[in-house]
């Protein structure tokens, strides 16, 4: 089954936003009224048709084909997408609830959300894959701290893993790359290797991006993260 995109005009795409937004709530003093809502906990119920909780995270889920199309693939697992961008998480729960009068997409959602805080309504060792593609570079060594991806962000990402859980990385920018590898090798909680080719990488879906990239001949590095045990 296939999803007619062309019955939900997309709004005017604004890449960037507020950079309060990439900041956890208790670090910004005056909270300012755009700011994503906190979420501490969910009632899957409210979200997944079957009721139960998302098996993939989908973190900054940009305009959700990779989310949309990944849920489409297997309808038996659930996939949460979380996107710091509102109008871009109301357009996709904008197809995801039109195509349920149709009978699918109901192991879908997005949410409007910063993964700065944490992922507190996510219970631990409970995910199976979480997607993390083409995030926000901050190019400028002084906006790092803007980056999502922190030792704090691995912690939890470790933490909702189930034992045997992926993190799947994806960039264009080789900085950021590095940054990535760099904060995993110190943060010793994962094992990673790069894939450098479809089998090794195991996703039949390709984000946005991704096709663009290959459309253009832009190179970019896929990564696959495997939870340590202990």
């Amino acid at each position: 089954m296939t999803i007619d995109y062309t019955k939900y005009p997309k709004p005017r795409s604004r890449q960037h936003v507020s950079p309060n937004q990439y900041l956890p709530k208790d670090r910004i003093h005056i909270e300012p009224h755009y700011y994503p809502p906190l979420r501490p906990h969910l009632d899957w119920s409210e979200h997944f048709t079957n009721a139960k909780a998302p098996e993939y995270l989908d973190i900054g889920c940009g305009m959700g084909r990779f989310l949309l199309e990944t849920a489409l693939e297997d309808s038996s697992v659930n996939i949460l997408g979380l996107e710091v961008r509102e109008y871009a998480a109301n357009w996709i729960r904008s197809v995801i609830y039109g195509e349920r009068q149709h009978g699918i997409l109901g192991n879908a959602e997005a949410l409007w959300y910063s993964v700065a805080n944490g992922l507190p309504f996510i219970a631990s060792n409970s995910i199976s894959k979480i997607f993390y593609f083409f995030p926000d570079p901050w190019f400028k060594k002084r906006h790092h701290y803007r980056r999502a991806f922190t030792p704090q962000f691995l912690d939890e990402c470790a933490r909702v893993l189930k034992q045997d859980g992926t993190l799947y990385l994806m960039t264009d920018v080789p900085e950021v790359d590095a940054y990535q590898r760099e904060t995993m090798a110190e943060h010793r909680q994962f094992v990673f290797e790069e894939c450098r080719n479809d089998e090794a990488w195991g996703l039949n879906v390709r984000t946005d991006q991704e096709n663009f990239s290959i459309r253009k001949n832009i190179p970019y590095v896929r990564v696959k993260c495997h939870k340590q045990a202990g």
